[in-house]
Protein backbone atom coordinates (compact mmCIF):
# COMPACT_ATOMS: atom_id res chain seq x y z
CA UNK A 1 0.00 0.00 0.00
CA UNK A 2 1.57 3.50 -1.17
CA UNK A 3 0.24 7.06 -0.66
CA UNK A 4 0.49 9.07 -3.58
CA UNK A 5 0.00 12.84 -4.32
CA UNK A 6 -2.49 13.96 -6.87
CA UNK A 7 -0.36 14.55 -9.89
CA UNK A 8 -2.73 17.77 -10.65
CA UNK A 9 -1.59 19.25 -6.56
CA UNK A 10 1.11 21.83 -7.59
CA UNK A 11 -1.15 22.84 -10.81
CA UNK A 12 -3.67 26.26 -10.42
CA UNK A 13 -6.90 24.33 -11.01
CA UNK A 14 -9.83 23.43 -8.92
CA UNK A 15 -8.37 19.73 -7.41
CA UNK A 16 -11.01 17.11 -6.38
CA UNK A 17 -8.65 15.48 -3.85
CA UNK A 18 -4.43 16.04 -2.79
CA UNK A 19 -4.84 12.31 -1.53
CA UNK A 20 -4.96 9.34 -3.25
CA UNK A 21 -4.94 6.13 -1.18
CA UNK A 22 -3.71 2.94 -3.64
CA UNK A 23 -4.53 -0.39 -2.53
CA UNK A 24 -2.01 -3.19 -4.81
CA UNK A 25 -1.80 -0.48 -6.94
CA UNK A 26 -5.16 -1.11 -8.49
CA UNK A 27 -8.70 0.57 -6.35
CA UNK A 28 -7.86 4.08 -5.79
CA UNK A 29 -10.53 5.53 -2.59
CA UNK A 30 -10.39 9.30 -2.93
CA UNK A 31 -10.12 11.35 0.40
CA UNK A 32 -14.19 12.57 -0.08
CA UNK A 33 -15.10 8.71 -0.34
CA UNK A 34 -13.02 7.65 2.09
CA UNK A 35 -14.63 9.36 4.65
CA UNK A 36 -18.39 7.19 4.18
CA UNK A 37 -17.10 4.23 5.66
CA UNK A 38 -15.80 3.82 8.95
CA UNK A 39 -11.84 3.86 8.79
CA UNK A 40 -11.86 1.36 11.64
CA UNK A 41 -13.46 -1.26 9.52
CA UNK A 42 -11.74 -0.29 6.37
CA UNK A 43 -8.35 -0.89 7.58
CA UNK A 44 -8.96 -3.21 10.19
CA UNK A 45 -10.41 -5.72 6.68
CA UNK A 46 -7.07 -5.07 5.27
CA UNK A 47 -5.15 -6.20 8.80
CA UNK A 48 -2.93 -3.02 8.74
CA UNK A 49 0.34 -2.78 10.61
CA UNK A 50 1.16 0.26 12.89
CA UNK A 51 2.75 2.23 9.47
CA UNK A 52 -0.51 2.19 7.95
CA UNK A 53 -2.49 2.65 10.57
CA UNK A 54 -0.41 5.83 10.50
CA UNK A 55 -1.11 6.42 7.13
CA UNK A 56 -5.07 5.81 7.97
CA UNK A 57 -4.72 8.70 10.44
CA UNK A 58 -3.01 11.07 7.82
CA UNK A 59 -5.96 10.73 5.61
CA UNK A 60 -8.85 11.08 8.27
CA UNK A 61 -6.85 14.29 9.15
CA UNK A 62 -7.13 14.96 5.98
CA UNK A 63 -10.53 14.13 5.79
CA UNK A 64 -11.44 16.78 8.70
CA UNK A 65 -9.15 19.31 7.26
CA UNK A 66 -11.58 19.27 3.94
CA UNK A 67 -14.27 19.79 6.10
CA UNK A 68 -12.93 23.09 7.52
CA UNK A 69 -12.08 23.82 4.23
CA UNK A 70 -15.56 23.54 2.39
CA UNK A 71 -17.00 25.01 4.87
CA UNK A 72 -14.51 28.03 4.91
CA UNK A 73 -15.48 28.27 0.97
CA UNK A 74 -18.93 28.13 1.49
CA UNK A 75 -19.74 24.58 0.30
CA UNK A 76 -21.92 22.42 1.96
CA UNK A 77 -20.63 18.87 2.94
CA UNK A 78 -22.87 15.81 2.85
CA UNK A 79 -22.51 12.10 2.05
CA UNK A 80 -24.58 8.83 0.98
CA UNK A 81 -24.06 6.13 4.27
CA UNK A 82 -24.03 2.84 3.37
CA UNK A 83 -24.54 1.94 7.08
CA UNK A 84 -26.13 2.46 10.08
CA UNK A 85 -22.92 3.24 11.85
CA UNK A 86 -21.85 5.77 9.23
CA UNK A 87 -25.16 7.53 9.99
CA UNK A 88 -24.01 8.29 13.10
CA UNK A 89 -20.64 8.81 11.97
CA UNK A 90 -21.43 11.44 9.53
CA UNK A 91 -24.26 13.01 11.25
CA UNK A 92 -22.31 16.01 13.31
CA UNK A 93 -20.90 17.14 10.08
CA UNK A 94 -24.06 17.40 7.69
CA UNK A 95 -27.03 19.33 7.14
CA UNK A 96 -28.55 17.12 4.46
CA UNK A 97 -28.38 13.47 3.56
CA UNK A 98 -28.43 11.62 0.31
CA UNK A 99 -29.96 8.03 -0.44
CA UNK A 100 -28.49 6.67 -3.16
CA UNK A 101 -30.16 4.34 -5.74
CA UNK A 102 -28.76 0.99 -4.70
CA UNK A 103 -30.11 1.79 -1.34
CA UNK A 104 -34.54 2.25 -2.62
CA UNK A 105 -35.54 -0.58 -1.43
CA UNK A 106 -33.65 -0.73 1.78
CA UNK A 107 -36.07 0.35 3.76
CA UNK A 108 -34.79 0.45 7.14
CA UNK A 109 -32.15 2.40 6.50
CA UNK A 110 -34.29 4.81 5.00
CA UNK A 111 -36.27 4.85 8.13
CA UNK A 112 -33.06 5.26 9.90
CA UNK A 113 -31.73 8.28 8.05
CA UNK A 114 -34.77 10.05 8.05
CA UNK A 115 -35.21 9.50 12.00
CA UNK A 116 -32.54 12.25 11.78
CA UNK A 117 -34.85 14.64 10.96
CA UNK A 118 -32.77 16.47 8.07
CA UNK A 119 -33.58 16.93 4.88
CA UNK A 120 -33.15 14.09 2.20
CA UNK A 121 -31.69 13.62 -1.55
CA UNK A 122 -33.11 10.38 -2.60
CA UNK A 123 -31.90 8.64 -6.48
CA UNK A 124 -34.06 6.32 -7.99
CA UNK A 125 -32.03 4.56 -10.60
CA UNK A 126 -32.11 1.14 -11.18
CA UNK A 127 -35.82 1.16 -10.07
CA UNK A 128 -39.33 0.75 -10.67
CA UNK A 129 -42.43 3.01 -9.55
CA UNK A 130 -43.45 0.19 -6.77
CA UNK A 131 -40.23 0.53 -5.46
CA UNK A 132 -40.23 4.68 -5.76
CA UNK A 133 -43.32 4.36 -4.01
CA UNK A 134 -42.35 2.40 -1.22
CA UNK A 135 -39.26 4.42 0.04
CA UNK A 136 -41.16 7.91 0.07
CA UNK A 137 -43.91 6.72 1.97
CA UNK A 138 -41.28 5.55 4.67
CA UNK A 139 -39.92 9.40 3.93
CA UNK A 140 -43.03 11.25 4.00
CA UNK A 141 -44.13 9.59 7.03
CA UNK A 142 -41.21 11.57 8.77
CA UNK A 143 -40.88 15.00 6.75
CA UNK A 144 -41.31 16.38 3.42
CA UNK A 145 -38.02 17.86 2.89
CA UNK A 146 -37.49 15.32 0.36
CA UNK A 147 -35.28 15.47 -3.21
CA UNK A 148 -36.58 13.08 -5.59
CA UNK A 149 -34.19 12.56 -8.55
CA UNK A 150 -34.99 10.82 -11.18
CA UNK A 151 -31.73 8.67 -12.17
CA UNK A 152 -30.35 6.12 -14.62
CA UNK A 153 -27.87 4.13 -13.15
CA UNK A 154 -25.32 3.58 -15.63
CA UNK A 155 -21.62 4.31 -15.34
CA UNK A 156 -20.22 3.41 -18.86
CA UNK A 157 -20.65 6.74 -20.10
CA UNK A 158 -22.06 5.21 -23.44
CA UNK A 159 -23.41 7.67 -25.64
CA UNK A 160 -26.98 4.89 -25.82
CA UNK A 161 -27.31 6.07 -22.21
CA UNK A 162 -29.40 8.93 -23.60
CA UNK A 163 -31.91 6.85 -24.46
CA UNK A 164 -32.54 5.58 -21.23
CA UNK A 165 -32.61 8.88 -19.10
CA UNK A 166 -36.39 9.33 -19.08
CA UNK A 167 -36.75 12.53 -18.01
CA UNK A 168 -40.39 12.81 -18.32
CA UNK A 169 -40.46 10.80 -15.33
CA UNK A 170 -40.16 14.13 -13.83
CA UNK A 171 -43.57 14.77 -14.74
CA UNK A 172 -44.63 11.85 -13.35
CA UNK A 173 -43.17 12.81 -9.52
CA UNK A 174 -44.44 16.41 -10.40
CA UNK A 175 -47.61 14.59 -10.09
CA UNK A 176 -47.48 11.96 -7.68
CA UNK A 177 -45.71 14.58 -5.01
CA UNK A 178 -46.65 18.29 -6.08
CA UNK A 179 -44.75 19.35 -2.76
CA UNK A 180 -41.46 17.58 -2.95
CA UNK A 181 -38.38 19.05 -5.12
CA UNK A 182 -37.52 17.48 -7.81
CA UNK A 183 -33.91 17.04 -9.09
CA UNK A 184 -32.05 14.70 -11.61
CA UNK A 185 -28.64 12.57 -11.03
CA UNK A 186 -26.93 11.89 -14.13
CA UNK A 187 -24.34 10.10 -15.60
CA UNK A 188 -24.05 11.49 -19.05
CA UNK A 189 -21.47 14.14 -20.34
CA UNK A 190 -23.71 16.72 -22.22
CA UNK A 191 -24.90 19.62 -20.87
CA UNK A 192 -28.69 18.37 -22.51
CA UNK A 193 -29.93 16.19 -19.32
CA UNK A 194 -29.69 19.17 -17.14
CA UNK A 195 -31.39 21.50 -19.17
CA UNK A 196 -33.79 19.25 -20.07
CA UNK A 197 -34.34 18.27 -16.36
CA UNK A 198 -34.44 21.96 -15.11
CA UNK A 199 -37.29 22.95 -17.87
CA UNK A 200 -39.49 19.70 -16.51
CA UNK A 201 -39.25 21.07 -12.94
CA UNK A 202 -35.63 20.00 -11.29
CA UNK A 203 -33.93 22.17 -9.04
CA UNK A 204 -31.30 20.03 -7.96
CA UNK A 205 -28.54 18.71 -10.21
CA UNK A 206 -26.15 15.64 -9.11
CA UNK A 207 -23.19 15.33 -11.40
CA UNK A 208 -20.11 13.94 -10.76
CA UNK A 209 -16.54 15.82 -11.16
CA UNK A 210 -13.26 15.51 -11.82
CA UNK A 211 -10.04 17.24 -12.50
CA UNK A 212 -8.99 14.73 -14.98
CA UNK A 213 -11.26 12.60 -17.42
CA UNK A 214 -8.36 10.20 -17.87
CA UNK A 215 -7.75 9.05 -14.27
CA UNK A 216 -8.34 5.29 -13.25
CA UNK A 217 -11.98 4.83 -11.88
CA UNK A 218 -15.54 3.79 -12.55
CA UNK A 219 -16.63 7.60 -12.55
CA UNK A 220 -14.04 9.59 -13.98
CA UNK A 221 -15.07 8.86 -17.90
CA UNK A 222 -18.44 10.28 -17.49
CA UNK A 223 -17.66 13.21 -14.82
CA UNK A 224 -17.20 16.60 -15.58
CA UNK A 225 -13.89 18.43 -15.60
CA UNK A 226 -13.49 22.15 -14.49
CA UNK A 227 -14.00 23.72 -18.11
CA UNK A 228 -17.17 21.21 -18.57
CA UNK A 229 -19.18 22.19 -15.22
CA UNK A 230 -18.15 25.94 -15.97
CA UNK A 231 -20.24 25.63 -18.75
CA UNK A 232 -23.07 23.72 -17.48
CA UNK A 233 -23.90 26.41 -14.98
CA UNK A 234 -23.57 28.98 -17.32
CA UNK A 235 -26.16 27.25 -19.75
CA UNK A 236 -28.10 26.79 -16.84
CA UNK A 237 -28.24 30.06 -15.64
CA UNK A 238 -29.10 31.34 -19.53
CA UNK A 239 -32.17 28.78 -19.08
CA UNK A 240 -33.20 30.00 -15.73
CA UNK A 241 -33.15 33.70 -17.19
CA UNK A 242 -34.97 31.98 -20.85
CA UNK A 243 -37.64 30.51 -18.75
CA UNK A 244 -38.75 33.47 -17.07
CA UNK A 245 -42.29 34.46 -16.35
CA UNK A 246 -45.63 31.58 -17.06
CA UNK A 247 -47.72 35.03 -17.70
CA UNK A 248 -47.75 36.18 -21.67
CA UNK A 249 -47.33 39.79 -22.23
CA UNK A 250 -45.73 42.23 -24.39
CA UNK A 251 -42.16 42.76 -22.63
CA UNK A 252 -39.74 45.72 -22.45
CA UNK A 253 -37.74 45.12 -25.06
CA UNK A 254 -40.79 44.38 -27.73
CA UNK A 255 -42.64 48.25 -27.37
CA UNK A 256 -41.00 49.03 -30.98
CA UNK A 257 -41.92 45.98 -32.25
CA UNK A 258 -45.48 46.55 -31.55
CA UNK A 259 -45.34 49.12 -33.95
CA UNK A 260 -43.26 48.14 -36.52
CA UNK A 261 -44.45 44.62 -37.37
CA UNK A 262 -48.21 44.62 -36.10
CA UNK A 263 -50.54 46.04 -39.17
CA UNK A 264 -53.56 48.84 -38.36
CA UNK A 265 -56.57 50.14 -40.58
CA UNK A 266 -55.41 52.50 -43.35
CA UNK A 267 -57.41 53.76 -46.25
CA UNK A 268 -57.29 52.26 -49.31
CA UNK A 269 -57.82 55.38 -51.91
CA UNK A 270 -58.55 58.96 -51.07
CA UNK A 271 -61.63 59.11 -49.16
CA UNK A 272 -63.90 62.90 -49.56
CA UNK A 273 -65.66 63.87 -46.28
CA UNK A 274 -69.26 62.15 -46.18
CA UNK A 275 -68.16 59.19 -48.37
CA UNK A 276 -69.50 55.97 -46.01
CA UNK A 277 -66.56 53.52 -46.18
CA UNK A 278 -66.35 50.15 -47.55
CA UNK A 279 -64.81 46.83 -47.20
CA UNK A 280 -62.38 47.59 -50.24
CA UNK A 281 -61.68 51.18 -49.34
CA UNK A 282 -59.94 49.81 -46.36
CA UNK A 283 -56.57 48.22 -46.24
CA UNK A 284 -54.42 46.44 -43.70
CA UNK A 285 -51.22 47.81 -43.30
CA UNK A 286 -47.82 48.31 -41.18
CA UNK A 287 -47.24 50.01 -39.13
CA UNK A 288 -49.32 49.66 -36.18
CA UNK A 289 -49.11 53.90 -35.86
CA UNK A 290 -49.97 54.58 -32.09
CA UNK A 291 -53.77 55.65 -31.79
CA UNK A 292 -54.96 53.52 -35.30
CA UNK A 293 -57.64 51.29 -35.56
CA UNK A 294 -56.02 47.57 -35.20
CA UNK A 295 -57.33 44.65 -37.66
CA UNK A 296 -60.22 42.88 -34.98
CA UNK A 297 -62.22 45.96 -35.46
CA UNK A 298 -62.33 45.96 -39.23
CA UNK A 299 -66.19 45.19 -39.25
CA UNK A 300 -67.23 48.03 -36.71
CA UNK A 301 -65.42 50.46 -39.42
CA UNK A 302 -67.40 49.04 -42.43
CA UNK A 303 -70.44 51.33 -42.83
CA UNK A 304 -69.14 54.05 -41.20
CA UNK A 305 -69.02 57.72 -42.29
CA UNK A 306 -65.54 59.84 -43.34
CA UNK A 307 -65.53 63.10 -40.96
CA UNK A 308 -62.78 64.72 -43.09
CA UNK A 309 -60.73 63.95 -45.76
CA UNK A 310 -59.18 60.95 -45.38
CA UNK A 311 -55.30 60.87 -47.47
CA UNK A 312 -54.45 57.36 -49.57
CA UNK A 313 -52.61 55.15 -47.23
CA UNK A 314 -53.31 57.50 -44.19
CA UNK A 315 -54.29 55.25 -40.96
CA UNK A 316 -58.07 55.41 -39.78
CA UNK A 317 -58.72 56.70 -36.26
CA UNK A 318 -62.05 56.54 -34.32
CA UNK A 319 -62.07 60.10 -34.27
CA UNK A 320 -61.97 60.67 -38.37
CA UNK A 321 -65.17 57.98 -38.41
CA UNK A 322 -68.63 58.55 -37.54
CA UNK A 323 -71.76 57.23 -38.16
Amino acid sequence: MSVLPCPSCHGKRLKPESLAVTINDKSIYDVTTFSIKQAKDFFDALKLDETHRKIAHQILKEVRSRLTFMTNVGLDYFTSPYDFDSVDQADPYVDIYKIGSGDITWLEIIEYIAHKGKPVMIATGASEMKDVMQAMEVLQSFTNDIVLMQCNTNYTASPENYDHINLKVLKTYANLFPNIILGLSDHTHAVATVLGAITLGARVIERHFTDDNNRIGPDHKFAMDPIAWSNMVKETRLLERALGSGDKYVCDNETDTVVVQRRCLRSARDIAAGEVLTRDMIDVLRPATPGAILPPFIEQVVGTRALRDITFGEELRWTDLGI
